[in-house]
């Protein structure tokens, strides 16, 4: 008996997380997770499942992030009733990251239906509702780290510590004769609360991530990154801006309030005002506060109660920061796709004296990227605004292991017998990381799937792939023409601008209508 795999998400790209195992007729999901990124990567959400949900058994989740958890809403408005195993922890967060997920799903839909450019368009449904969060959230069920246990007939599993977050885990699988195991994502060395990651060896095959595949990070110590830290509040403040991090509501926020509490009771910075402005990060933060005697760093203190910290709630709190100067503000979402974080970027990005400090993987199309790659204007909300202020980047906060780190992993759950499959990761990212892991000779063979492929498990032979993907969505994992509008947008005036004439300034007008008539006149 063989085992298949699906890779409905996070192929060739960094979100989206879903994979379907099947054994003798039984199948469960290893993640339900949300795209996200350009609005084009968005619309796969809206798409038809993959499969039906009437035919999964068993939801096996590695971690509480939107993009490994974000559509069990949608699977369960769809009639999945069937348990999610995952670890405790994670029970105690998917309940305020999902109900969060709902809420927003809510909010957007409700956003874009009011936009004056979207008049006349048929209404936005919203992808799933807060209490299709709620129905998912109730089928959680906990099981503890490296204990076996049964989600379906003649498959077995067993979670791992994959340090990443407060709760992740890796999932052993084992099936048909069959023993694999998916990394999902994998912490880096150092990280801040958690131990590092752990594993089995010998697998037949492996998923692995590669979100940093492609790149290594210089090691610094938690010490050393908070000097890196420091400087960044230091030369902020000095200049009489705010510090606007956009951060993760869950792990990455906490961990910036370990080390801003450590900074301040040591008196290496000075008396700073710090918002955490998500009430998602408030939440999250009650359940480390939960768990705060297994924490690592904390020393069993609540570091999260320290007197510079403001835990902001209500909107209209939120925006009486905008007023304030010389502070810190913390807010989600981490890749600045939605949330908070999106008004205090309106409000400080055209600042010169203030910095936004990204701490987190940026989706390649999400407006975090296109910041940091160096934009001289975005559009946030169909508002045009300048890049005025400082962007800066501390990636030692990643929660992600980089290249070195991945190739370690692989190498101590080696042998490999069958095939290495790189996923979660940019097409550029995965391939690096799998030119590499074949000259390091980690497996037989290494495959950088696809969405919609599907391969055949045997034991200690290569994998063979029996059903393909879609190359129709090569073309939208990164940016998309939404980018490209948005480029164009925000630069309209200013270009046109630089044509002195005003006759030929509404000539280039009139070439760009007739250019776009074409366009729209041409047979596709």
């Amino acid at each position: 008996m063989a085992m298949t795999i699906s890779f409905h998400g996070a192929a060739r790209t960094v979100t989206g997380s879903c994979l379907e195992v099947e054994v003798g007729g039984r199948r469960i999901l290893l993640d339900c997770g949300l795209f996200q990124g350009t609005r084009s990567i968005e619309a796969l959400n809206h798409e038809p499942l993959a499969f039906d949900p009437a035919t999964i058994d068993a939801v096996v989740l590695s971690h509480a992030h939107i993009d490994h958890c974000g559509l069990l809403p949608k699977l369960a408005a769809q009639g999945y009733a069937g348990p999610i195993w995952c670890t405790p922890e994670t029970v105690d967060l998917l309940e305020y990251m999902l109900a969060d997920a709902g809420r927003i799903q809510e909010y957007e839909a409700e956003r874009r239906n009011r936009r004056r450019d979207r008049a006349g368009d048929d209404p936005f449904e919203p992808l799933y509702t807060e209490a299709d969060a709620m129905t998912a959230w109730r089928l959680a069920r906990p099981v503890m780290l490296d204990e076996w246990f049964a989600p379906a007939d003649g498959i077995r599993t067993r979670l791992w510590n994959a340090g990443h977050i407060l709760g992740a885990a890796s999932i052993e699988v084992e099936g048909g004769g069959v023993r694999i195991m998916y990394s999902a994502d994998i912490g880096p060395d150092n990280k801040a609360f958690l131990p590092q990651p752990q594993g089995g060896a010998g697998f037949d095959h492996i998923i692995c991530e590669a979100t940093y595949g492609d790149r290594a990070r210089t090691r610094v110590s938690m010490e050393q990154r908070r000097e890196l830290l420091v400087a960044e509040i230091d030369e902020t403040l000095g200049r009489g801006g705010n510090l606007v991090i956009p951060a993760f509501a869950l792990e990455r926020t906490q961990e910036l309030l370990l080390d801003i509490a450590t900074l301040s009771s040591q008196e290496r910075i000075g008396p700073a005002m710090v918002f955490v402005d998500s009430p998602l990060a408030n939440r999250a933060t009650g359940v480390f506060r939960k768990y705060v005697r297994g924490l690592q760093d904390t020393a069993g203190r609540d570091v999260f109660a320290h007197p510079s910290i403001h835990y902001v709630q209500d909107a209209s709190e939120s925006m009486r920061l905008n007023s304030l100067s010389g502070a810190i503000i913390i807010a989600a979402s981490g890749m600045c796709e939605a949330g908070r974080i999106r008004h205090h970027l309106l409000h400080n990005l055209p600042r010169r004296e203030s910095t936004i400090l990204f701490v987190g993987f940026q989706a390649g199309g999400s407006l975090g990227r296109v910041i940091q790659e160096g934009a001289k204007r975005v559009r946030i909300s169909g508002q045009d605004v300048a890049v005025r202020a400082q962007v800066r980047s501390i990636d030692s906060y990643s929660a992600h292991a980089d290249q070195s780190e991945l190739i370690d992993w692989m190498r101590d759950r080696g042998p490999i017998s069958g095939s290495l499959f790189l996923d979660h990761g940019e097409e550029q990212a995965a391939l690096e990381l799998g030119r590499l892991a074949t000259a390091e000779h980690l497996a037989p063979s290494v495959i950088i799937p696809e969405i919609g492929e599907r391969y055949e498990l045997q034991a200690g032979t290569p994998a063979k792939r029996i059903a393909t993907g879609r190359p129709d969505l090569r073309r939208v994992m990164a940016r998309d023409w939404q980018n490209d509008y948005a480029d164009l947008a925000s630069s309209l005036k200013q270009r046109l601008g630089r044509i002195g004439d005003p006759d030929a300034r509404r000539e280039a007008i009139a070439a760009m209508q007739r250019v776009l008539d074409s366009y729209a006149e041409a047979k596709p």
